[in-house]
């Protein structure tokens, strides 16, 4: 990997402003276009920019890429923006572009990455980082050689629900906590009717599908940020459904997990469950639904809510079925308010960070060792799911 020179951080507009150019790759999906582009990059734009420790304002400038020209042109069109191309290469060679996004598809994903490091970009990506960790740790090591910033979109972690949760931990709240059990979920459609609510993509390996490779590095992030390190996983990760319908209408056989049963070890001593489907129909106050129980308390966090019991507001409970208990237990969970800030766009609050770690150098933890992090927990989930055992999680060493 040879060294590269690094664009500029941003052009001056005047004396109070200065652009930045983000080449934004793979975001007319659904994800791309509504949480990275409108929601994120657009509206720091639209609302004057993000503003720096120097009281100047970063306005960030994005030209779309893709492979299908009336997608994104169709998209530009919607959003009032001119820039889009086809042509990856000329966005790489040009230096008013020092950003580079990427949320294609993960097989297509490594090849691309690698080529903006390589021109000198900085790189943000979604997740997964790439299809294995020996890649993503191969993008590590290209990173450090370039000299270039780089980080992997983890944005369960800036969530109201979770940012509230983070405060009742940071508070001591739980007490020493004890366990962690986790719900996520929904029914995807199997098609033609009604269709699939997401691309069938999601349901081939060879495509890189799988709910594991999907899902656990979200929870890797989560765990290890929120409750400690992992030290060993076991998993069980099945196909339940065998036949879907793909865009076309087309019926292709679903080769890849759609469910995964997760349990972690951490090394706290903290024992953490999650089940992961899309083969479930939702009976919880939210898609994600998280409970941590404590010797002082509990809590049950969804994306935006949370409701605690302290210890002592838990009933004393006694297990008889042979009568109604009497006791309303949902009656002793109080709502977690939040911290008075004003609730931000968790993919935009990322953003902020990571725009600012580009401009100013701000510290930005959630870099391509992280996002490798995340590859390693799936594929050890996956390795346990096929060799039916628990399953050590080792360093990362690169």
């Amino acid at each position: 990997m040879t060294q590269a020179a690094v664009p500029p951080i941003g052009i001056e507009k005047d004396a109070a402003t200065r652009t930045i150019g983000v080449i934004m790759n793979g975001v007319t999906g659904r994800m791309g276009t509504n949480q990275h582009l409108i929601r994120s990059v657009l509206a720091i734009r639209d609302e004057g920019g993000l503003e720096l420790p120097d009281g100047t304002r970063l306005v960030p400038e994005p030209v779309l890429v893709g492979r299908n020209a009336e997608r994104l042109s169709a998209l530009a069109e919607r959003c009032g923006l001119e820039r889009w191309t086809t042509d990856l290469e000329a966005c790489l060679a040009d230096d008013q572009l020092p950003i580079y996004f990427d949320a294609q598809t993960t097989a297509a994903r490594m090849d691309a990455v690698e080529r903006a490091i390589r021109s000198g970009k900085h790189v943000y990506s979604e997740k997964p980082l790439a299809p294995t960790l020996a890649e993503a740790l191969d993008l590590v090591r290209a990173v450090r050689t370039a000299g270039v910033k780089a980080g992997v979109v983890q944005d369960k972690l800036f969530l109201p629900g979770f940012l509230k949760l983070k405060r009742l931990i940071d508070d001591r709240f739980f007490g020493r906590i004890l366990s962690v059990r986790g719900e996520f979920g929904y029914w995807v459609f199997e098609g033609p009717e009604p269709e699939a609510q997401r691309p069938s993509w999601n349901y081939r390996r060879d495509d890189g599908g799988g709910i594991v490779v999907d899902m656990v590095c979200h929870w890797r992030y989560l765990i290890d940020n929120l409750f400690g390190p992992v030290k060993a996983v076991s998993a069980v990760a099945p196909t339940h459904i065998a036949e879907r319908y793909d865009e076309s209408g087309s019926a292709y056989p679903a080769t890849a997990d759609d469910a995964a049963y997760a349990t972690f070890e951490l090394e706290n001593g903290v024992v953490v469950q999650i089940n992961s489907s899309w083969c479930v129909r939702v009976y919880r106050d939210d898609l994600l639904a998280i409970q941590v129980d404590g010797t002082q308390g509990s809590a049950v966090a969804g994306l935006r809510e949370v409701v605690a019991q302290t210890r002592a507001e838990t009933p004393r409970a006694i297990w008889n079925p042979d009568i109604e208990s009497g006791l309303d237990y949902r009656s002793k969970w109080a709502a977690v308010e939040s911290n008075g800030s004003p609730e931000k766009n968790a993919f935009r609050a990322q953003w902020e960070h990571f725009l600012r770690h580009v401009a100013c150098d701000e510290p930005f933890p959630w870099d391509f060792v992280e996002g490798a992090k995340g590859i390693q927990l799936a594929e050890l989930a996956l390795e346990s799911a096929r060799t039916r055992r628990w399953v050590d999680v080792p360093p990362i060493d690169v």
